[in-house]
């Protein structure tokens, strides 16, 4: 009996271990300007919910918009690239992870503007409510996650 429940403890351990061992880690490259505060705020909280960061400063991050196909309707502060999905602006971590997860037909997702509450844009716990879009090769969107305001 103290044998198996050794042996049970030991296994539990090493199923343990090997999950951790294999945990997914999502590598993105974000595109800021130098001098952006809450663009820097914003990859803190894409590194603390688990993200392999790469930051490329650049002098605009129009070009990137453009290249990555995010709505110029859309637009933000930063954009970023995760395994083939833009992400534009201050998109919660959450909803990364879940686009991810679901893997969705879509261009990608977006934060337009610079909304109050938002990761990175956290101002004394105050907030205004704010939509993440999914947005299409086209250009159409649709609400993916709504933020209430605080």
């Amino acid at each position: 009996m103290r044998f198996r429940l050794i042996l049970n403890g030991a296994l539990a351990l090493i199923l343990t271990l090997s999950t951790n061992l294999h945990a997914v880690t999502h590598e993105i490259i974000v595109y800021k300007t130098p001098a952006c505060g809450c663009c820097r705020i914003w990859v803190n909280h894409i590194k603390a919910n688990g993200f392999q960061v790469t930051v490329k400063e650049v002098a605009s991050t129009l070009e990137y918009q453009k290249k990555y196909g995010a709505p110029e309707k859309l637009s933000s502060c930063h954009t970023a690239i995760v395994e083939g999905y833009t992400i534009e602006g201050h998109v919660p971590a959450s909803e990364i992870l879940r686009l991810l997860k679901e893997r969705p037909k879509a261009k990608g997702l977006a934060v337009p503007g610079m909304p109050l509450g938002s990761p990175g844009m956290e101002s004394g716990g105050r907030s205004e409510r704010y939509q993440v879009l999914l947005f299409q090769e086209d250009g159409r969107t649709s609400v993916y996650k709504e933020y209430p305001a605080r």
